[in-house]
């Protein structure tokens, strides 16, 4: 089957559509209403940054985000195209954790929206099973169906609920699953593929990369945003401005300012869309290397700061295929997710291969978005940004053709002639993502474990400069980036409270010292 016939034509938002435009529509006339000073600047609005900006306005502060993007939400953000169709940018599927965290940081309309996904499939070479991937349902199917002892699951699923960052304990998950499961690539398979789609995790990664994140999902199983991820913004945007935070798209941060008082170095603002904004505070939600090395400098940071930095490693890439069905067509309910493999057994290597054996299916009926009132299914796929960055452009689209091809072909093994239903259909690549939301290397999952200290250290290199982002141990999705948006906003909070006393204290004394003279 020929792919042309499925993929759509070059759309108004692509990238070279917008690299035409970026440069009129980066203005300062973006900035009207926006002028300074602030206490705090949060750059980009992936939820991390969201959840920061929104706690810092709830506790009285004056915040601006700046987001050079048309959409808010960074890689938790959507779409639209022609003839309805509206996509999800990312895997959907978060831990119940996600409801609390809404319910505290946000608002209760956002929590009560988030609803559960029961239906979660694996179809590889090795087993297939139907699963509502909580503790209680995986436990059975380890036992009933992996035959692995009922003692050794119990205490498997305990040591993972054990494990606390300031253990500092080094085994890596390959370590982890071997002294559990020897020698079983089955089981290894069953417990850690979804966890790599869900956060780039391998099995040489440090276990408590995988055992937070895995533990979090085991506690209730998978959730989603019903309305889907436009919906959920829409509300994250709402509460923000009910809360007095100033939101600007379109808005090109350029650099970080850095001044020096007796203390040391500290923030004085930003450079967006060539106009100065003055800032006591800015949160970054950019990636870490971008921070570091693009909006602050290096010659701003001492030495042996920059040289860790220069150490961190950027987690992996995606690609993922955007199927749109025509409004007539009903699609039979298969699964909310669907991870698929024709790999004959489980290898994170190959989970990224340029040749792709691996994809998962996020399936959107019309009831888990009924505004649109169609059907959509996005195949997710972990790639190496190395494999696509080099690419001529002729070996570029034939290599997104092909992807559209085998996913709809791949598709057609569980909705039998879907293809003679498809409307439309396009590819985004690393390159795609690297252009839309500036992530070093065009990461999806952010750094590895490393990156967390790397990133709690930024304000004791630059007093108020703070970081929140996907890093070590919080690349866990949707539900890690708002919890270290939390994180975050509370040092950031401290530190401002900290600021204002001491600028109390020395108007008291300047005033006592003009009184005496």
């Amino acid at each position: 089957m020929n792919p042309n016939s499925w993929l759509a034509p070059p759309a108004t938002t692509s990238p070279s559509a917008l690299m035409q435009k970026r440069p009129k529509l980066l203005s300062a006339r973006r900035l009207q209403g926006a002028e300074g000073p602030f206490d705090l600047v949060v750059i980009g609005s992936g939820l991390a940054g969201l959840t920061a900006a929104n706690r810092m306005a709830r506790l009285g502060h004056r915040v601006l985000i700046l987001e050079q993007h048309y959409n808010f939400g960074g890689l938790a953000t959507w779409f639209k195209r022609s003839n309805g169709h509206v996509f999800d940018i990312s895997l959907h599927g978060f831990p119940a954790g996600m409801i609390k965290t809404c319910k505290k940081y946000w608002s209760r309309d956002i929590a009560d929206a988030i609803v559960q996904l029961e239906r979660i499939r694996f179809d590889n070479p090795q087993f297939q099973i139907e699963t509502t991937f909580d503790r209680e349902d995986f436990t059975r199917i380890l036992i009933e169906r992996f035959r692995v002892p009922a003692e050794t699951v119990t205490e498997f699923f305990e040591t993972l609920r054990r494990m606390n960052f300031y253990d500092e304990d080094r085994t890596t998950t390959r370590e982890l699953f071997e002294r559990f499961f020897p020698g079983r690539n089955d089981v290894h398979r069953l417990l850690m593929e979804p966890i790599a789609y869900a956060n780039g995790s391998t099995l040489d990664d440090p276990a408590i990369t995988y055992g937070i994140v895995f533990s979090n999902f085991m506690s209730k199983g998978v959730f989603t945003f019903h309305g889907g991820t436009d919906q959920l913004i829409k509300r994250m945007k709402e509460e923000l401005k009910k809360n007095g935070a100033v939101v600007r798209n379109y808005a090109q941060v350029e650099r970080v300012h850095v001044g020096s008082d007796r203390h040391g170095r500290r923030v004085e603002g930003v450079r967006v869309n060539g106009v100065d904004i003055e800032a006591r505070a800015v949160v970054s939600n950019a990636n870490l290397w971008t921070t570091i090395f693009k909006l602050v400098g290096e010659s701003r940071f001492d030495h042996d700061f920059v040289d860790e930095a220069r150490q961190i490693r950027m987690n992996n890439a995606s690609s993922q295929v955007y199927v749109g069905l025509r409004k007539d067509v009903k699609l039979p309910s298969v699964g909310d997710l669907l991870f698929t493999s024709s790999h004959p057994v489980f290898d994170t290597h190959a989970l990224t291969a340029l040749e792709c054996t691996s994809r998962t299916y996020s399936f959107y009926y019309p009831e888990l978005r009924p505004t649109v009132d169609r059907s959509s299914v996005v195949a997710s796929i972990n790639s190496n940004y190395e494999d696509w960055a080099d690419m001529d452009e002729a070996t570029y689209q034939a290599t997104k053709e092909r992807y559209a091809q085998e996913a709809i072909e791949g598709l057609e093994r569980y909705v039998p002639g879907v293809s003679s239903m498809v409307e439309h259909v396009e590819v985004a690549t690393p390159k795609t993502f690297e252009f839309f939301t500036q992530h070093h290397r065009a990461t999806s999952f952010g750094t590895k474990f490393e990156g967390l200290k790397v990133s709690q250290d930024l304000p004791k290199q630059i007093r108020g400069l703070f970081h929140a982002g996907s890093v070590g141990i919080i690349m866990s999705g949707w539900l890690g980036a708002a919890n270290y948006g939390v994180i975050v906003a509370n040092e950031a909070d401290k530190y401002l409270d900290a600021l204002r006393r001491a600028e109390e204290d020395k108007a008291a004394c300047d005033s006592t010292s003009t009184a005496s003279a």
